[in-house]
């Protein structure tokens, strides 16, 4: 299963920056584990998008988990909003990852 986070700065720029370093930190670690395919900032940059690889069995909590041991979601910097996606065409693109 895939899925999509679409986070949403609460706070102004210059207070996601002071927090930007521990976040990208926290970033690579899930791209080492797999869980994480690709993210960035949107543009304008007012939040940013996770593709995330997520377990079948209880995909939920596995958003949850992500979401809450982000550095910018412990500090009340951003809400997130989880989007499962079934992907049919490309699947075999993006389980080669």
């Amino acid at each position: 299963m895939y899925a999509l986070m679409l986070v949403r700065y609460r706070r102004p720029l210059p207070e996601i920056e002071a927090v930007t370093q521990a976040h990208r930190a926290y970033l690579r670690t899930l791209k080492e584990q797999g869980v994480l395919l690709a993210s960035g900032p949107m543009d304008p940059r007012n939040g940013g998008m996770f593709l995330l690889r997520v377990q079948d069995a209880d995909p939920l909590a596995d958003l949850d988990t992500i979401r809450d041991n982000d550095p910018f979601f412990k500090a009340g910097l951003a809400n997130y909003e989880p989007l499962l996606w079934n992907v049919v065409m490309g699947k075999e693109g993006l389980d080669a990852l």
